[in-house]
């Protein structure tokens, strides 16, 4: 059940969503929390950076384990406004990611159930990442629809 922290989270993700979209980047941002804080945040930069893998769970994952020190994660949250794709979910269990919350569902691409189910179902992994979809759903999918909407014009 979303508590207070988590739309509060959320809405620092999306407020990194709108850093994206002022950049013509498809609006997605995320965080990492520990212990109540924020130790990582991204937003999507894949043109920008000619960089395929520069999404927004991605640079955050970058500067959580730039911060720590470490490439691993446990104990740390990571909010989205939208559901991880594969490459970003194998990111989250490498990183071994304690748990994931996500805003809108993505159907074309996400891999927390709507499309793939790596998060957490997949029991092959050596890592099972915990996930909860749908914190500030409206909020995050209203984005993406306008932001889509405005690159149709």
């Amino acid at each position: 059940m979303p508590g207070a922290s988590d739309e509060i989270f959320m809405q620092r993700a999306l407020q990194l969503a709108r850093c994206a979209w002022e950049e013509g980047e498809v609006p997605v941002g995320a965080v990492v929390v520990r212990d109540g804080e924020i130790i990582g945040e991204g937003w999507n930069r894949p043109i920008a950076s000619h960089d395929p893998t520069a999404h927004a769970e991605i640079q955050a994952l970058r500067a959580a384990g730039e911060m720590l020190g470490n490439y691993r994660l446990p104990g740390t949250t990571l909010y989205v406004t939208l559901e991880p794709c594969p490459m970003c979910a194998g990111a989250i269990v490498h990183a071994r990611v304690a748990e994931v919350v996500y805003g809108a569902s993505d159907p074309r691409a996400g891999a927390a159930g709507s499309v793939f189910d790596l998060l957490p179902s997949d029991a092959r992994f050596n890592h099972r990442t915990a996930c909860r979809g749908g914190v500030m759903a409206g909020e995050a999918g209203q984005m993406l629809r306008d932001f889509f909407r405005e690159r149709r014009k």
